[in-house]
């Protein structure tokens, strides 16, 4: 073992000393982060890009988290699943689920702490408003088209069918609500889940049949009432600042 003193000139000259002062790291990152995110879009995003006149916004679109892959196959396992115990019990299970998975995948349309590419969509030319209401859009169209496709295959009733697409749009509204205002999606996600479960129970306490709150028409025009409302929530939240262009 060797003390200090006896270390040579050429590993005293190894030793890292401070940063050079015309060097600018923050600088440096960002050329860090711009090679990290680039990469050459695909298929998806290009069609995307054209649809949305905005290489940015289809950016920011296929990196939501609810619409990578493994999320879109983790949901339609589920629906599937919900598809077949409909086919063996005749309870629509598909309508009792699809809300709570929808809500769950439209609270993760929002960003903060659960999107890699959170900063990157904050940085593209295009306001946080319309980023996130694209996002939201395609997740509940995706959800419903994945619910509605798994109601075909497990031969529910129309009705049942309208039944459940209106709470959904009410629930995905909340989620979607609570996430923006509270700036976490695992938040909106509680709100949203906790909301359709209360929904569920209080309609079997009242009913005596677990599928009241989808197969209850009085429930419709409420359902729509609370959806707007809690646009307009999400809306005032992701506003502009005065000031701020």
């Amino acid at each position: 073992m060797t003390s200090d003193h006896e270390v040579g000139p050429d590993r005293a000259s190894a030793r890292p000393g401070p940063a050079p002062r015309d060097v600018d790291l923050d600088r440096v990152w960002v050329g860090v982060a711009a090679e990290v995110w680039r990469r050459r879009p695909g298929p998806v995003e290009r069609l995307a890009g054209r649809l949305l006149r905005s290489p940015g916004l289809a950016r920011a679109l296929v990196t939501t988290p609810s619409l990578l892959l493994a999320w879109v196959v983790a949901t339609a396992v589920v629906l599937l699943a919900g598809a077949l115990a409909t086919l063996g019990t005749g309870t629509p299970y598909v309508a009792l689920v699809a809300p709570a998975v929808a809500a769950a995948g439209i609270a993760y349309a929002y960003g903060p702490g659960v999107d890699p590419a959170w900063e990157l969509s904050c940085s593209v030319a295009v306001s946080d408003r319309m980023v996130l209401l694209v996002r939201a859009l395609t997740v509940f169209g995706l959800n419903a088209a994945f619910g509605l496709a798994a109601s075909a295959a497990s031969g529910v009733a129309t009705a049942v069918t309208l039944g459940w697409l209106l709470p959904m749009t009410a629930v995905c509204a909340l989620a979607l609500a609570t996430a923006t205002v509270a700036r976490s999606a695992n938040v909106g996600v509680a709100a949203g889940v906790a909301s359709w479960l209360i929904a569920i129970l209080a309609g079997q306490a009242a009913t005596g049949r677990i599928s009241a709150a989808v197969t209850t028409s009085a429930l419709w025009l409420p359902c729509l009432a609370f959806a707007g409302c809690c646009a307009a929530i999400v809306l005032y939240t992701t506003r502009i600042p005065k000031g701020s262009s």
